[in-house]
């Protein structure tokens, strides 16, 4: 589904008040402030001068304290949970992402429509390649703001005409969109999500996320390896896997001298 997000269109303040022209003997009159025009939150007042100290030395950190009013990030923190009604095996069933937590890990992609171009590739690809996620204790859950009559429809409709057929793993209905604002992927003026992609492991922590847009389709072979990754760090917490890493290849240590055998070997 190629769509494109429309601009915002900046509004037109109404004038607070206007003077109109009087008539001959009169005084002059005044325009109505409208309703809703609240003016100026408080009046100006002028910047006190600047005081400068001699700087201080201070110890040098790269800790970034987020305050509670600060964007938390997604990534390293728990994903939010959810529970809505989902298709599989082309019955309704009730999927709750907190009951993963502790069993699996989770693949939770966002799609934007039901019966639409990019999307059944997407879907249907993972559903191919079904069993080697399933073989690394990996769950994968889709969602979209579809009902899950839609849903439905389109499971039950023949690949060769646009649809899915049966699928391996559930698809979410998110008809209220308040699982695909709570993760940041909603497009408010269009009622649907972008391409998010989440992995999430399994003390229910996202890992890693890619939001693509509409238009562009995402990788089954990059997911995978990127879970591999993930989970080879968190069994190996003392090492890191460098770019383009696949099992069975060389990881390399983070720390300025151990980091070099890495280097040396490439």
């Amino acid at each position: 589904m190629a769509c494109s997000v429309p601009s915002v269109v900046a509004s037109k303040l109404t004038a607070p008040m206007a003077f109109l022209a009087p008539a001959s003997g009169s005084l002059p009159r005044v325009q109505a402030i409208p309703k809703g025009f609240h003016g100026l939150r408080r009046s100006f007042q002028p910047c006190p001068a600047r005081m400068f100290s001699a700087p201080r030395s201070t110890p040098r950190s790269f800790v970034v304290k987020a305050s509670a009013e600060s964007y938390q990030p997604l990534v390293g923190n728990k994903a939010p949970d959810f529970e809505a009604e989902a298709v599989f095996d082309q019955e309704f069933i009730n999927v709750k992402l907190s009951d993963y937590i502790g069993n699996k890990y989770v693949i939770l992609f966002f799609y934007p429509l039901d019966f639409t171009f990019v999307c059944p590739t997407e879907i249907t690809a993972f559903s191919d390649r079904h069993s080697e996620f399933e073989k690394i204790n990996t769950e994968v859950i889709g969602v979209s703001v579809d009902s899950v009559f839609s849903h439905l429809a389109w499971v039950q409709t023949d690949r060769k005409s646009g649809g899915l057929g049966d699928l391996k793993y559930p698809l979410v209905s998110d008809i209220t969109k308040s699982i695909s604002k709570s993760f940041g992927v909603l497009i408010p003026d269009q009622g649907i999500a972008l391409r998010g992609l989440f992995i999430i492991d399994k003390e229910g922590v996202i890992q890693h996320a890619t939001i693509n847009n509409l238009a562009i389709g995402r990788s089954v072979d990059e997911t995978l390896r990127t879970l591999q990754a993930l989970q080879y760090v968190q069994e190996n917490p003392d090492e890191v896997c460098p770019a383009g890493w696949k099992p069975g290849e060389k990881s390399m240590k983070p720390d300025p001298k151990l980091s070099k055998e890495y280097f040396a070997a490439v």
